[in-house]
């Protein structure tokens, strides 16, 4: 059954239905609980089992390339992992596997209703070279239409709805085929009242290109999120340019300390330098721009296979928030506020 405007305004969506916003609670607004990021050439290679703990530093790094590592479809794992952060105080995932990162609806439905956690899906595509080459083919209204089901209808052949619009991935250089998905989700955001995160490329001037894309093409730039940017912007210029758009910046790598970044040759902040970054925005009034999370989509960094896992945040980031002069105001509009507003239906 398809859900129309009127039902969905002043509500939020999880995989078990509409709720109330007011009990989504503390939130992680970018995860991964049950994914697939291997690239598409090496999906044939095994994946089963776990990867080798022994080599954590080298996979973490990426010197060792293990698509155990790169893809996590075990629902009881994902309940067990999610039941930790419940257990640390979380109560809300906001779970960004999408077209191209084999998504498992079911699945999310089934870990939510074992760990406790609410959990709220995306929908759209990721990056180009993840997706259905028969994508190269369809129109900006088909990927709208498809969105906007997806929503009010229900997700990749199940009646379970997102919640909100992304990751739609972009890449560098930005593909043609990523600007149709990208206007496609800005069409589905305005008919569906939904929030829209989207996954920048790693150069740093193309959160700006999105923020400009984004103003042509009519979106709501306070309902937009900019994802990942503690690999993407390292100046004050450019991160008070994208704060002064209205956009709302997200900081989803907490819990990656290594210097020794895989994907691109950059130095990576630690969650210190990243609630440094993070102050100096909300010094200059921007706090109700801010969301943070952890984007887990490698094995590696889950709880039990010896990486933070979900309740990282809870358990040390909030804490090194206070001991940093953070106020319990701040701290309630960064983990509550803000994702209770982006993920209610307007």
């Amino acid at each position: 059954m398809r859900l129309n405007r009127d039902q969905m305004r002043g509500k939020a969506q999880t995989v078990l239905g509409l709720v109330e916003p007011s009990i989504l609670g503390k939130t992680l607004m970018h995860e991964h609980l049950l994914w697939n990021v291997t690239r598409p050439d090496r999906r044939a290679m095994p994946a089963e089992g776990g990867p080798d703990a022994r080599q954590y530093f080298r996979i973490l790094t990426g010197d060792v390339i293990d698509p155990r590592d790169t893809t996590q479809r075990d629902r009881e794992l994902a309940a067990r992992e999610a039941e930790l952060m419940v257990r640390a105080g979380g109560s809300s995932i906001v779970e960004l596997t999408i077209g191209g990162l084999c998504p498992d609806p079911e699945g999310l439905a089934n870990v939510s209703q074992v760990s406790g956690a609410h959990i709220v899906m995306g929908c759209g595509h990721y990056v180009q070279d993840y997706q259905d080459p028969g994508n190269i083919d369809r129109s900006i209204d088909s990927f709208a239409q498809e969105m906007i089901d997806q929503v009010q209808l229900g997700a990749w052949g199940t009646s379970i709805r997102a919640g909100i619009i992304g990751e739609i991935g972009s890449q560098w250089p930005w593909t043609d085929l990523e600007k149709r998905v990208l206007k496609a989700a800005i069409m589905a955001q305005e008919e569906t009242g939904a929030s829209l995160t989207i996954h920048p490329s790693r150069h740093q001037d193309h959160p700006w290109m999105l923020v400009e894309f984004l103003r042509e093409n009519g979106a709501d730039l306070s309902r937009t999120i900019i994802d990942h940017i503690d690999r993407t912007i390292f100046d004050e210029d450019r991160l008070f340019r994208l704060a002064d758009s209205g956009v709302v910046l997200e900081w989803d790598l907490f819990g990656q300390e290594n210097t020794y970044y895989a994907h691109a040759n950059i130095d990576m902040p630690n969650d210190g330098m990243r609630l440094k970054t993070i102050r100096t925005l909300i010094d200059r009034g921007n706090v109700n721009q801010i969301v943070i999370s952890h984007d887990i989509c490698h094995v590696i960094r889950l709880a039990e296979f010896g990486g933070h896992g979900y309740a990282h945040i809870q358990e040390n980031v909030l804490p090194l928030m206070r001991r940093r002069g953070y106020s319990e105001a701040e701290i309630e509009t960064i983990m509550v506020g803000n994702p209770r507003r982006l993920l209610t239906f307007v």
